[in-house]
């Protein structure tokens, strides 16, 4: 079984390897036939270990070991488990369907076998991060996640937008790689290890210590380590106010958005604090800093969603909304609803990103939403698979969202930490929003009048937009797949939407496993809670299956309010479309607010990418044109020159200026033998 686990990360690490450093020799065909043949070996592997696990076979220990320093041991090791195993389908899953997808939607851009490369590594680095049982690999996965991610938003290196926007994703990222990075410096200081096992099995006695940050006032040790690690996922998992990068991230070919958004990178935050419940259960303070945090990054980045245009970034956006939902349940203790939202978000949003592709391939490549309408005739499978995500999102009753977020809804209700009744506000008003933005994206694009032009050339304004218009221009974005700059919009093709379908399957059924995962003790030891914290377990006392679940829901909140949601965004985008302007008009002040998405890109450019370069050129000014070449470099010269201008005075020439000179010398040393005397 051992040889499994090494299969699953590794087969698509060889795919990587063989489509980026033998593209051009094995083409295009090659690139994504080995690339794709070793994903599927992969999935397969993940199912094989996943059914292993199910059966009650665990295993934790090490595989190879990189460097030994003292008594510490630096190791490769897997942790497989049903946390783990569970992380293994979902990544093999989506990324198998997305590296499918890719094949029509890159058809005609020339670096078709670097991107077949980069989203086998990016899966590997993914994959590495989940099996990993110590802190080096779990760094180690975490830090290539967000080098690959730099290569793929900037995939399109001839465009200054998707430079900035990997550049901005890089710079955000380090800020909470770096709470991270001292997070795990503590673990080591304090257990001396840097294994998961060994550091659990030694929190308790942490949970006694204390740490002071400024002098006289001490910390508890557990709280500090948290809130650490989790500024690390703050910044992986897009929480606020570490969440600016994520939607830059749209300037990235929609593919890489779907693996993104859906299975890896952002959900690597949620998978770690679930990993590290042992620690997390000892500190209140350190769950309620984050069930705050999830809370408004849920409720006000799906307020941002409302008022955008760009159909990838009301994705976007949704997806900050569902990374805090998920971040809520962290923070209530409800870990397993975490988990099991982050799988049924993955296939939904999935869907959504790549049905947005599919929109964006028939519309030529125009990706404003006010340019669409009426797709739904021309786009009959793509539309019907948004439709269930959307559903699914939306949190209608039978679908995979239903379950997992009205899991987290009332784990948040029941939960007694400081801060969770605001998380519950929060995450109860959202679902009204996330229905509104989410229908709005499905009715502006597949009903109502049509608003594109026919036979109109829109490639110049889309995604594709000057990707490699210099460098390649000879290849034409124009042909297949209705990348066409004339005839209407029709439906992708196959190698398109079969990926679709197949998940739209388990967002429909996946949230149809809610009672073992959640109330029959699924994950075992590898979830730690609590029973003080236990607000799932008491919402496990009401639960009496999914009919029935289904069946109480029609007389809760949460439903109404995504009913709600939907007949608003129904009225607003199909019945009466002159309103949302005449309501923008109304209220100005917060409908700039929303557009300029909390003024967070201009405060960052303002305060810190601008005080960044005040401080340089101050340093330079002062430090370095003043005291350095000023002070120090010029002064010396100077001080030479003058000490030189002095004594050159006493080398005349002339015997009795010499005389003179040691005649004054020798009353000068005499004076000083009478002083000292």
């Amino acid at each position: 079984m051992q040889t499994l686990y090494l299969i699953v990360p590794l087969a698509p690490l060889l795919g990587a390897l063989l489509a980026g450093l033998l593209g051009r020799l094995i083409g295009r065909r090659g690139a994504h036939s080995v690339t794709i043949a070793l994903m599927i070996v992969a999935f397969g592997a993940a199912l094989a270990v996943f059914r292993d696990v199910l059966d009650g076979n665990t295993f934790n220990g090490a595989v190879y070991t990189w460097l030994i320093s003292g008594d510490v041991r630096f190791d490769i090791g897997f942790l497989i488990d049903r946390l783990s195993a569970t992380m293994m389908v979902v990544v093999t899953f989506v990324s198998l369907m997305v590296h499918i997808y890719t094949i029509g939607y890159m058809a005609d851009d020339p670096g078709y076998q670097r991107f077949f490369s980069y989203i086998s590594l990016f899966t590997f680095a993914m994959l590495m991060l989940v099996m990993s049982n110590n802190f080096v690999q779990l760094f180690f996965g975490w830090e290539a996640v967000g080098l690959v991610s730099y290569l793929l938003i900037g995939f399109w290196y001839t465009r200054p937008t998707a430079i900035y926007a990997n550049m901005k994703a890089f710079l955000v990222n380090r800020v909470g790689d770096f709470g991270f990075l001292l997070g795990i410096a503590l673990v080591l200081a304090y257990t001396g290890s840097l294994d998961y096992a060994t550091v659990f099995g030694k929190v308790d006695q942490l949970a006694g210590m204390n740490i002071e940050i400024f002098g006289g006032h001490a910390w508890s040790l557990v709280t500090v380590i948290c809130i650490l690690l989790f500024i690390g996922a703050m910044g992986k998992s897009a929480q606020f106010p570490l969440h600016v990068w994520l939607p830059d991230s749209m300037e990235g070919p929609t593919p890489i958005s779907a693996l993104i958004h859906a299975a890896t990178m952002v959900t690597a935050g949620i998978f770690m604090v679930a990993r590290m419940s042992p620690m997390f259960e000892l500190s209140e303070t350190a769950l309620s800093f984050v069930i705050v945090i999830g809370a408004i990054t849920a409720l006000f980045m799906g307020l941002v969603a409302i008022v955008q245009n760009d159909i990838k970034r009301v994705v976007a956006y949704s997806t900050l909304s569902q990374l805090g939902y998920m971040t809520v349940a962290l923070g209530a203790s409800a870990y397993s609803a975490a988990i099991f939202h982050l799988a049924t978000h993955a296939f939904f949003k999935a869907v959504l990103f790549l049905g947005a592709g599919s929109v964006i391939i028939a519309m030529h490549h125009e990706q404003d939403m006010r340019n669409m309408g009426g797709l739904r005739k021309y786009m009959p499978i793509t539309y019907a698979t948004m439709l269930i995500a959307a559903l699914a999102s939306a949190g209608v009753p039978g679908l995979s969202g239903f379950f997992s977020k009205d899991a987290i809804i009332e784990a948040t209700r029941l939960s007694n930490l400081p801060g969770a009744g605001f998380a519950y506000f929060c995450v109860a008003a959202c679902v009204f929003v996330t229905a509104l933005y989410t229908f709005r994206l499905i009715f502006m694009t597949f009903h109502g009048k049509e608003r594109f032009a026919v036979g109109n050339a829109h490639a110049a304004q889309g995604e594709h937009r000057d990707a490699h218009a210099d460098a390649h221009a000879e290849h034409d974005h124009s042909h297949d797949h209705g990348h066409g700059h004339g005839g209407r919009p029709h439906e992708s093709p196959s190698v398109v939407t079969l990926p679709l379908i197949a998940l739209s399957i388990p967002a429909i059924a996946a949230g149809w496993l809610i009672g073992p995962v959640l109330f029959g003790n699924y994950f075992g030891d590898a979830i730690v809670v609590a029973p003080e914290h236990n607000g799932l377990a008491e919402f496990g006392k009401t639960f009496t299956g999914v009919l029935g679940m289904m069946t109480h829901a029609l007389f809760t909140l949460p439903f109404w309010l995504s009913m709600a949601g939907i007949a608003v965004a129904w009225f607003l985008y199909i019945k009466r479309t002159d309103l949302p302007a005449v309501i923008a008009a109304r209220f100005p002040l917060i409908y700039r607010i929303l557009d300029k998405k909390y003024y967070f890109d201009e405060f960052n450019e303002w305060f810190f990418a601008r005080g960044t370069r005040c401080l340089g050129q101050g340093l330079w000014r002062f430090g370095d044109v003043r005291v350095i070449d000023g002070f120090v470099v010029n002064g010396s010269a100077k001080l030479v020159g003058w000490m030189a201008g002095i004594i050159r005075h006493f080398q005349s020439g002339y015997i009795y200026h010499y005389a003179f000179t040691m005649i004054i010398g020798v009353l000068f040393l005499i004076t000083l033998l009478f002083m000292q005397a």
